[in-house]
């Protein structure tokens, strides 16, 4: 039985022993202690005020007393104002680490085949250009919260959908074939993505030049744009491919099976991986198709040039533009399409689209629009929305080349990783092989802790230099304390010491190692909290105040030199257990911890 239900249960019993009165346990409020009061947990009286008829400082006085004398687990007791400080016996927080180092997995729910379906889409590249930062931060979210949805017991699928036709795309096939002279990966060395991704520029820088040297000849801005023979051509190939063309298809293809390797290799260096990929040039068909199902059933209804329109004035919306005039679908069509196909593969009980704020608008009207056509999760689907992330130095433009991109910046990491633990003198004596997976764990492990530990909806600056810092919230920090407290394990081993399976009670402990078991036991709530509001900062900045609070106790007592034996044994088996927690956080996080450094 959890601390807490059987401080509720004694506190029940104390109400009505003290005051003839039934309480239920929803009046029993208790939560933890404020740091500058002596205890653990804190009851608050003042819903007992009526059936006492006494004042807050005597009714907690009585209630405390009571739990003294017939609970075991309160040591003790003192009241501040209508606030009952209760102080908990060693010997129970003895018994409840046991229960978690018997656990191998504390605080992890396992799902089972019953357990509810969640869907979470993240990534959603576009095959014109490679990952940049933007995409590492929804990458890692979508990631993280897909770990922390499966260890709240649900079943997971994780999917993307990939951005595969539209202008941007035509955009680097055309520059491709005008300024590529046949360049491939393999003859210029380069990946798919980046070399994709360099065309797209291209098409940019060319398409600028012809609207500068029209507009020179008197042309405004909008006429020079207009006419473009660059863009103009390129309309003309998106119209050849939605019409099928077999020469526009294959360079299509080809060119996109270049960015998608390219792709995946940027995921496995990142640690993300997908259950299903869909693709927009299927599912675009498949919108079209659920639009003029919702048009025959008066859902939806056609202007007079033939575009299609759902009216949401009802909801307190505007109209919303679901196929063009010619018949082209939009957005919102692709997303509806792709629904379809997801909703046919999977029973689906909960959505969630990892995507940025400035969809905010777009996914409050995709909720109504799937909740109209029938789907049974659209009307709760999820939109974790999160902002921008930029660096020092400002925003970013894909079109201008401007962006970080997402391989450049994880290779920067690594090395910056490198050097840091070098001057530090964390990779001696190690062999090239361990000291370079230890600075590629180190590298990215300090960007994924960087950007995960702020709260998702807020906009962030991404800085390299202080995430890679040792000390303070970063990720190389968390990682060092780990790597240490394996460094004890293992000298412990060497010594000859054995962690028994259950640490005898019996001693007393101090205020700082009750304060560590308390924490390790709050992880299970912290699991509940994080996937409650779909928010991995939570997790992330539990595992700092966890090896913050280790590290003080690491500071402040003896564990290999403590002479008492049975002291020496529960503070190394207090020290596994903070390791494993501290690993199951930043697994959960998809951040890997080294065993040593």
């Amino acid at each position: 039985m959890k601390i807490e239900d059987k401080l509720t249960a004694s506190v029940i019993d104390g109400v009505k022993k003290l005051y003839g009165a039934e309480i239920t346990p929803a009046m029993v409020q208790l939560q933890k202690t404020k740091k500058e009061f002596a205890g653990h947990l804190t009851v608050v009286v003042f819903p007992f005020l009526k059936l006492s008829k006494k004042g807050p400082e005597q009714t907690g006085q009585e209630i405390g007393e009571y739990l003294k004398a017939n609970e075991p687990a309160i040591a003790d007791y003192n009241v501040i104002k209508g606030f009952l400080n209760l102080t908990i016996a060693s010997d129970v927080w003895i018994d409840l680490l046991n229960r978690i180092h018997a656990d191998a997995q504390w605080g992890i729910r396992k799902a089972d085949e019953k357990a509810p379906l969640v869907m979470i889409e993240y990534s959603s590249p576009n095959t014109n250009k490679p990952l940049h930062l933007g995409h590492v931060r929804n990458n890692l979210l979508g990631n993280a919260l897909a770990n922390i949805m499966a260890a709240n017991g649900n079943r997971v699928v994780k999917t993307n959908i990939v951005n595969d036709r539209g202008i941007h795309i035509c955009k680097s096939m055309l520059a491709w074939l005008k300024y590529g002279n046949g360049e491939t990966p393999e003859s210029s060395g380069k990946k798919g993505d980046h070399l994709i991704g360099d065309y797209y520029v291209a098409f940019d820088k060319h398409y600028k030049a012809e609207v500068a040297e029209l507009m020179e000849k008197g042309l405004s801005k909008e006429e020079a744009e207009a006419q473009s023979p660059l863009m103009q051509e390129a309309r003309e190939m998106l119209r050849k491919w939605e019409a099928g063309d077999p020469e526009v298809r294959a360079l299509w293809e080809k060119m996109n099976n270049w960015v998608y390797a390219g792709f995946d290799e940027t995921y496995k260096m990142m640690g993300v991986s997908f259950d299903k990929i869909y693709y927009e040039s299927n599912t675009y068909l498949e919108g079209k198709k659920k639009v003029l199902e919702g048009l025959e059933k008066g859902i939806f209804y056609r202007k007079e040039d033939g575009s299609v329109w759902a009216d949401l004035t009802p909801e307190g919306l505007d109209q919303k533009l679901l196929l063009r005039a010619d018949g082209t679908s939009v957005y919102m069509t692709q997303d509806i399409g792709t629904a379809e196909q997801r909703f046919a593969d999977y029973p689906i009980d909960k959505m969630i689209y990892v995507v940025g704020n400035e969809q905010n608008y777009h996914f409050q009207v995709l909720s109504i629009l799937l909740d109209k056509l029938g789907f049974e999760w659209g009307k709760d689907l999820v939109h974790f929305s999160y902002g921008m992330v930029e660096l020092p130095e400002g925003k970013m433009k894909s079109r201008e080349g401007t962006v970080v991109d997402a391989d450049d910046l994880m290779e920067a990491m690594i090395q910056t990783a490198k050097e840091t633990s070098n001057e530090l003198g964390k990779l001696d004596g190690l062999t090239q092989e361990e000291a370079d997976d230890i600075a590629r764990i180190v590298g990215l492990g300090a960007l994924k802790y960087f950007i995960l530990k702020v709260d998702a909806r807020k906009n962030m600056t991404f800085n390299p230099k202080e995430s890679i810092d040792f000390n303070g919230n970063t990720g190389p920090f968390i990682q060092y304390t780990y790597a240490r407290i394996q460094s004890i394990l293992r000298k412990a081993a060497e010594a000859g010491i054995t962690i028994p399976a259950v640490i005898p009670a019996g001693m007393e402990l101090t205020a700082k190692e009750e304060g560590l078991i308390q924490m390790l036991a709050d992880f299970t709530a912290t699991v509940d909290q994080a996937g409650t509001d779909y928010n991995p900062s939570i997790l992330a900045n539990y595992a700092y105040d966890l090896v913050k609070e280790y590290n003080q106790f690491y500071h402040d007592f003896s564990i290999l030199r403590e002479e008492n034996e049975a002291l020496k044994v529960f503070r190394l088996a207090l020290s596994q257990n903070v390791g494993k927690i501290v690993k199951e956080a930043m697994g959960l996080l998809g951040i890997e911890v080294p065993e040593r450094m």
